[in-house]
């Protein structure tokens, strides 16, 4: 049997070579792509969470994995329903969550998606940047910021309601272009109806993919490559003409004069016709011998990018609007879909502005990349109470280093997603408040005041650029190891719009070698009693919840401690007698 990683490159070489796939309902006996999927999902915040049957990772081995296997041989699996649950968004409203079991469900979906993945990687636009690997929101930001210069136009394009309104039936025929495998494409069939659990009442499915499943988004990303190829094929091609735009009739006249007094000495009228001649941009910007189009998804929004008329970009908006509504069964949402003007409004795409500005000189406009001041304050409201900074008190009974590691993670994402932000410097506004938060939150905890706080915890960070900013951090000294340290701040605000920055996407990453956890299952030792029969994973949240401080702590606990790892190979006897909290059979301790 081949490993995952041969098995993957395989497919994957047949993607990249546009050849059907055929025979995959075969590939999914390989028990190592099982073993590479659970090494990609067992350390996911959900992975202890429980669906309908009360599956989770917790007892993972091997065993279960040669029993589906076992199943899908004689066609007989069956997808559970997913329990369904429901979380706030922004606006107030609440978003409806599918919650699948982690065994087998979870796990057999993260094998059909590495498979699927490897397939259509290779095929998929480079224009699309949502849930792929090595791509993200600011590589979609970048290359707006590097090619889009002289767009006249956004057209902002959502799909009403994308991963709930996917067409059941489209999907399978999309699939069914590139893979000849009836008994793969019914497992997805039987996927996609397997229905939801609401109040404990079974639902049918009648469209959309899996809600919270980990093979929705290459699912949505295979029925979207469609909208991708119809814009790239057939709107680009048919609304780009002309190789550059013709130089301005004004501009050249005046850099001419300027050329003619300089050569004869006349320094300071050529110095004067250069300075109009800046005032003006060098191309003809209503060259009606000139258009472009330009085009970015991430997901289910995307953004184009007009250099023409209007009249002509109200056309490409009912094309699209059409394509969607005819082949893809799926609407325009109408009140997100916009038409703007580059340079005097501002398009929303990825949670930043973008506009123009015409930098006179330069053959046409330039993009401009912007933190909203409506997300800003949105950021801010999280830190305060009335409009004033406020403790945050469900964090109090935490250690110092914990409580700044909080707040101190969260700025740092701020401050990374908007690298590309030229007003990036307003987060200075948002530092104030979350400073203030988290001196508010430390003195609660300690019965003591915002400025003993400042004072006790302030510290200095050195920048990239080797300028020194305050901050707050603690420091915990670990004798013979590198101290940790806990910082809050410290950090430049200047823009950095050619800053490579890694978006991370659970289970985006392809892993050259196994996983430690992979490695620890295979050998198939209890690492508590040292059986050999029927391993087991052992499972907990978090390295905090072990309390390990406490007196006749139990062995178990100790060495999951001691080893900072929140998973335990044991054998069923010894878990069992974790989980009832009956002494653990150890050839290391007493129990």
């Amino acid at each position: 049997m081949r490993n995952a990683e041969t098995t993957l490159a395989i497919i994957r070489e047949r993607g990249s070579k546009g050849l059907h796939l055929e025979d995959v309902y075969r590939r999914l006996y390989n028990p190592d792509l099982y073993l590479r999927a659970y090494g990609r999902l067992y350390s996911n915040a959900g992975a202890l969470t429980k669906g309908t049957t009360g599956e989770t990772a917790d007892g993972m081995s091997m065993d279960k994995i040669h029993q589906l296997i076992e199943i899908l041989e004689f066609e007989n699996f069956t997808w559970a329903p997913v329990r369904r649950t429901y979380i706030p968004k922004r606006d107030g409203k609440k978003r409806p969550l599918g919650i699948p079991n982690f065994n087998p469900d979870r796990l057999l979906q993260e094998t059909m998606r590495s498979i699927l993945e490897a397939y259509y990687e290779p095929q998929f636009s480079p224009n699309s940047h949502g849930f792929r690997p090595e791509r993200g929101c600011h590589t979609a930001l970048k290359d707006i910021f590097h090619a889009w210069t002289g767009t006249k136009w956004f057209i902002e394009g959502d799909v009403k309601g994308c991963f709930d309104n996917i067409d059941h039936s489209r999907l399978l025929e999309i699939l069914g272009e590139k893979i000849h495998d009836n008994r793969f494409l019914r497992l997805v069939d039987n996927l996609l109806k397997a229905g939801y659990l609401e109040n404990w009442e079974k639902k049918p499915s009648l469209s959309g993919t899996p809600q919270g499943g980990v093979v929705s988004p290459i699912l949505a990303n295979i029925y979207l490559d469609k909208l991708d190829k119809f814009v790239e094929n057939l709107l680009i091609p048919e609304f780009t003409k002309g190789k550059a735009k013709r130089r301005d009739r004004k501009y050249n006249t005046l850099t001419s004069k300027s050329k003619y007094h300089r050569k004869r000495g006349h320094l300071e009228k050529a110095e004067m016709f250069l300075k109009e001649a800046k005032k003006l941009p060098s191309a003809n910007q209503f060259d009606d011998c000139f258009r472009r189009l330009r085009y970015i998804r991430y997901a289910d929004d995307f953004l184009l990018g007009f250099d023409g008329p209007k009249k002509e970009a109200e056309e490409i908006k009912f094309r699209l609007a059409q394509f969607l509504r005819d082949d893809l069964k799926l609407e325009l949402s109408p009140e997100k879909t916009l038409i703007t003007h580059a340079s005097s409004e501002k398009a929303r795409f990825l949670g930043y502005d973008i506009t123009t500005h015409n930098d006179y000189g330069r053959p046409s406009a330039v993009i401009r990349l912007r933190l909203p001041i409506q997300v800003l304050e949105s950021k801010i409201a999280r830190y305060t109470k009335g409009g004033k900074p406020a403790a945050r008190h469900e964090l109090v009974n935490d250690t110092d280093f914990s409580i700044i590691e909080q707040y101190g993670s969260e700025y740092r994402g701020y401050v990374q997603y908007y690298a590309y932000a030229q007003n990036r410097g307003w987060l200075n506004r948002l530092l104030w408040y979350m400073r203030i938060s988290l001196l508010m939150t430390l003195a609660n905890k300690h019965k003591s005041t915002v400025s003993q706080m400042a004072r006790r915890f302030a510290s200095k960070a050195i920048t990239k650029r080797g300028t020194v900013n305050k901050c707050l951090a603690k420091v915990i000294d670990r004798p013979g190891k590198e101290p940790l340290i806990a910082r809050f701040g410290g950090i430049s605000l200047s823009p950095e719009p050619f800053r490579e920055i890694e978006d991370f996407v659970p289970g985006r990453d392809r892993l050259p070698c196994r996983t430690e956890v992979e490695q620890r299952l295979l050998a198939n030792v209890c690492e508590l009693c040292n059986s050999t029969t029927n391993v087991q994973v052992h499972h907990i949240r978090a390295l905090k919840d072990l309390k390990v401080k406490r007196q006749q702590v139990p062995y178990w606990k100790q060495l999951m401690a001691s080893r900072k790892r929140k998973t335990l190979m044991v054998c069923r006897r010894c878990h069992l007698a974790i989980h009832s909290g009956q002494p653990t059979e150890s050839s290391n301790s007493n129990g």
